[in-house]
This record gives structure tokens, C-alpha cells and sequence, in this order.
């Protein structure tokens, strides 16, 4: 009779799901994963993640690094496990409803989430997280189109399009908080200056779209971009399902890698591409000259009295 083995999973991986092996001997028995995870997050939330590394988690805990190594074997272990105590779990209220609405309440609780935890949005992405939690923001995502027409393919595109729309409206919206937390600047200020701001640098002869968005006063609009964008993509959807209910729907298209991967570290390529950027920032130096050049010609013809 064979004996199956299971595929060894990363300790992180594995530590997430509560199935790795517990150290043989520690220090104190009041240390455990779940304490060292507590206390990075903490520490995270308090100073950003830049600001969390073993020593740092070590001392807060008085205990030395070493004994931590003893639970979490190596940091990037230790921020996925503070990336699933951060994204915790979606609520039943993304359960009830139509599909419309679960979708509309897994976005709102993913960028409360992110306002908790800004610090989530500074982890790097390297795939879809194999973790309980993650999951379970991924099942919800497809129950709430489980009684639709699309195949799992659609379902999964969809919820992807719907995390995507949390995660930039996190960063956007953490950065205010994070702004008005420490004191700088109130969310209605931050609009002022980015007006300002815009409004001196923003040249209508060489932007002339962006400047008239400007004057227009898009800055200083208190309406929501985001639930916008989520609210038309949500309607795109509706029309999607309404052609799938009649069996008319489009395959989706496969995944189209750029080439670049391939020649990243090519010598040559590298070299020819820092020659187009230094030639594109020399046009961009030559425009900015011109402009100016023409703003003083105007200036001279104002200037000039008018002919008897």
C-alpha cells in the first residue's frame, strides 16, 4: 500500500492555516505565533511597516530576536501573517442582497480595512495569498455572483475588478487619514492645496485638457471617484449578465505578458532605454523652454505701444 505525502507548504503558508509543526522548546510558554503577530501589527499600525522587523517585535515583547526565530522563521513569514490578522474576515452583510449589493459591501469593507491598516497597502503583491482569510474574501466575492449565468472564470475576473477598485480607493483615502492623523492637513485642505498646487504648475498650452478639468474645479469636488468608477464598471456588469442570460457573452481573452520580462537585464536594452529617457527629458526641458520663450514673446507684444 503507498503512502501519499502531502506537498510541503512555506512555513508562513503553513503557519497561516494552523498546521505547522509548534517550536519543540521556547523561552516563556506565554510566547506564540499569535503574540508575535499582535505585536507586529501593533507596531505596524503605530509607525507603518517600514518600522517592523524582528529586533523591533523582539523588544516590544521583551524577548531577544532569537527566541521569535523560534515561531516565525524568517520576517516575510511574519508580514504574511500580519497581512491575514489585518484582512481578517468579510461580514455576513456581504451574504445578503442581490449580487450587486454583496459586491458593493465586500468593496466598502475591504477600504474600511485598509483605513485600519494602511500599512497592507505598502506589502508587496506577488500572487493571490493562499491564506484562510484571503480565501474567504474570495469565496464571498464568488457567492455573490454564484447565481449568475457566468462561468468561474467571469466570477473571479469580476471580484478581481472589485478589489482592485478597494485597493486604490484604500490608498488614496489611508493617505488623507494618514495626513489629517499626523496633524499636516484636513481632508478638505489636501483638496485646497492639490488645487493650488495644480493650478501653478498646470499650463493650459501644454495641458490643455487636465487645465480645464481645473478650472473647472475637479480638485475641490467632495464627490467620490471611486464608487463612481465601481458603480459604472457594476453597470458594465449588469449589461454583461443581461447578455449572458441570452447566451450572449464574449470568451475572455487570455493573459497578454509583455516581452519585457524576458529582456529585463539585456545590457543593450537597458542602455538604449536610458538613452530615451534622457532624450525625453530633454524634450521635455526643450518644451518647457519654448513656453516660456512664447509667454515672454506675448509680454513684449503686449508691451508695445500701439501704432498712429
Amino acid at each position: 500500500m503507498s503512502e501519499t505525502t502531502d506537498p510541503d507548504l512555506p512555513r508562513g503558508i503553513a503557519l497561516a492555516w494552523g498546521i505547522a509543526a509548534d517550536p519543540q522548546r521556547g523561552p516563556k510558554r506565554e510566547m506564540s505565533v499569535e503574540r508575535i503577530v499582535d505585536a507586529a501589527v501593533e507596531l505596524a499600525d503605530a509607525e507603518g511597516l517600514a518600522a517592523v522587523s524582528m529586533a523591533a517585535v523582539a523588544s516590544r515583547l521583551g524577548y531577544t530576536p532569537m527566541s521569535l526565530y523560534r515561531y516565525v522563521t524568517a520576517k516575510d513569514d511574519l508580514v504574511l501573517l500580519m497581512q491575514e490578522e489585518a484582512t481578517g474576515l468579510p461580514s455576513e452583510a456581504t451574504r445578503d442582497g442581490d449580487w450587486r449589493r454583496r459586491l458593493e459591501s465586500l468593496y466598502r469593507e475591504q477600504v474600511q480595512r485598509y483605513m485600519r491598516h494602511p500599512w497592507v497597502l505598502d506589502v508587496p503583491i506577488s500572487g493571490s495569498p493562499a491564506t484562510p482569510h484571503s480565501a474567504a474574501w474570495m469565496d464571498a466575492g464568488l457567492h455573490a455572483l454564484a447565481d449568475t449565468p457566468l462561468d468561474f472564470n467571469e466570477r473571479l475576473s469580476i471580484v478581481l475588478l472589485v478589489t482592485g477598485c478597494a485597493r486604490w480607493a484604500g490608498i488614496v483615502l489611508a493617505g488623507y487619514a494618514r495626513a489629517e492623523r499626523e496633524g499636516r492637513l484636513r481632508g478638505d485642505e489636501i483638496a485646497q492645496r492639490e488645487d493650488a498646487l495644480f493650478r501653478q504648475l498646470i499650463t493650459a498650452d501644454a495641458y490643455p485638457d487636465l487645465r480645464a478639468a481645473i478650472e473647472a474645479g475637479v480638485f475641490l469636488d467632495e464627490s467620490d471617484p471611486f464608487s463612481f468608477g465601481l458603480d459604472r464598471s457594476l453597470d458594465g456588469v449588469a449589461a454583461y449578465l443581461a447578455a449572458a442570460a441570452e447566451g450572449r457573452h464574449d470568451v475572455p481573452r487570455p493573459w497578454e505578458w509583455s516581452d519585457d520580462a524576458a529582456i529585463v537585464d539585456d545590457k543593450r536594452v537597458r542602455e538604449a532605454r536610458k538613452r530615451v529617457r534622457e532624450a525625453e527629458k530633454a524634450l521635455r526641458d526643450a518644451r518647457r523652454q519654448e513656453r516660456q520663450a512664447a509667454r515672454e514673446a506675448h509680454e513684449r507684444v503686449a508691451r508695445r505701444p500701439a501704432s498712429t
